[in-house]
């Protein structure tokens, strides 16, 4: 199965799932009097949307280079990352304004006590938000896709929003009735939380953020074990959304025919892209050894 066929797969479960616990969630906070269910819903009803822009996203992320963008359409999927990110840090200041408001009027005192209903959502809310993540992160990791990766945090951050309405809840019926606004405050810290990582995931990959020390690692070690490499100079990486660029500077004997070295080059190149599937492309550079020794 291709990667735009897992996200489209991944992507229908979590719609449907969302679509189903948002009207729940919402029919639960109605009829149960629970205003943490009610923001509940938002969250996972504002998660709907969020997966629409991650298919969205990576369909044009998908997109062969062409001449405007001969390097490829990858970072669209870091622009929805960014677009996903927005759309959490709005969705948690519009829970905490209505929390903070209610605790100011002080509306909250004769806030009718929420239902048995509202703690059941809750409940079923955490298990399937868990499960999703679960299911998503596994397949996230499998394309490295960094909005699949946002879009499976969302879900995580929604079973733990229902952590925090399902105490509200508990609260309020054992008659500490600021609980209930209280744990829409909670709610929104994990909003806003997770937009913030989100964004900031994303913004790293949209400004040539280098990859990680251990993944450089491994192949300063596969390029020095080629043959004929005398010495690794240089080593660049950056992070193009889910993929890699790569440069590369090595010396090697300086007395080789322009073919050998020619060679050696190639031998580094593609023993990095075979090794390492999430490098798009490797440049590799070849100076001749002897003129290390003059320098020195």
């Amino acid at each position: 199965m291709d990667n735009n066929r897992i996200v489209t797969k991944v992507s229908s479960v979590s719609i449907a799932v969302n679509i189903a616990l948002s009207i729940v969630k919402l029919l639960a906070g109605i009829f149960a009097h629970s205003a943490a269910m009610i923001s509940d819903a938002v969250h996972s009803a504002s998660d709907v949307f969020s997966t629409i822009i991650v298919i969205l996203g990576f369909r044009i992320s998908s997109k062969a280079a062409d001449k405007e963008h001969p390097y490829g359409h990858e970072r669209f999927e870091c622009a929805a990352g960014i677009i996903l990110s927005g759309i959490l840090f709005i969705t948690g200041l519009g829970i905490a304004k209505s929390a903070l408001d209610s605790i100011i009027s002080g509306n909250y005192l004769t806030s009718v006590i929420p239902g048995t209903a509202a703690l059941i959502t809750a409940v079923v809310s955490i298990v399937s938000k868990e499960a999703l993540y679960r299911y998503t992160i596994i397949y996230a990791k499998k394309i490295s896709s960094p909005s699949l990766k946002a879009d499976a945090w969302h879900h995580r951050s929604d079973a733990l929003s229902s952590v925090g309405a399902f105490i509200g809840i508990v609260g309020t019926r054992s008659g500490f009735a600021l609980c209930e606004p209280a744990a829409c405050l909670v709610i929104c810290l994990f909003i806003v939380k997770a937009a913030a990582e989100i964004f900031s995931e994303s913004l790293d990959k949209m400004v040539d953020k280098a990859c990680d020390e251990e993944l450089q690692a491994q192949m300063r070690e596969t390029i020095l074990s080629q043959k004929g490499v005398d010495k690794l100079i240089e080593l660049k990486t950056r992070m193009f959304s889910s993929k890699i660029y790569v440069d590369v500077v090595i010396s090697a004997d300086g007395q080789l025919s322009l073919t050998n070295a020619h060679e050696i080059a190639e031998n580094v190149h593609d023993s990095i892209e075979k090794q390492f599937p999430q490098v798009k492309h490797c440049m590799v550079h070849v100076d001749p050894t002897f003129c290390d020794n003059i320098e020195e």
